[in-house]
């Protein structure tokens, strides 16, 4: 995966499963801002992202890379974010307006950090 790839990963560090047709609002839907923080390996150093959260499900309208992630009803998120055989997943939590969390990339460029949200 791109160094890109990996910092919009933590950025989308909000893992999550499948997303399922009978979704509803959540308290986390709205607007996202993201920056993701590499502690370890050679990917970008600190970038920031916009993502939405819509019936509980992570999108990123930007740049090549497959975003997919959901937030549970209890703030638990987990994020993939894959580009060609390479990808990132993310776990962490949110609250009403922010959150915290790890990633760590897989494929080409091995890298990890951490990652941290703001409502906005």
């Amino acid at each position: 995966m791109s160094k890109f790839g990996f910092s919009l990963l933590v950025a989308t560090t909000i893992g999550f499963g499948s997303t399922g047709a009978a979704s509803a609002a959540t308290a986390f839907d709205g607007q996202w801002s993201v920056v993701i923080q590499t502690t370890r390996g050679s990917c970008d150093q600190a970038s920031r992202f916009g993502l939405s959260i819509v019936n509980g499900n992570v999108t990123y309208a930007g740049g090549s890379a497959d975003v997919r992630g959901r937030v549970a009803p209890n703030g638990s998120v987990h994020v993939r974010v894959s580009s060609g055989s390479s990808y990132a997943d993310g776990h962490g939590r949110l609250g009403r307006s922010s959150g915290s969390g790890v990633w760590h990339g897989v494929g080409s460029g091995a890298c990890s950090g951490r990652w941290y949200a703001e409502r906005r």
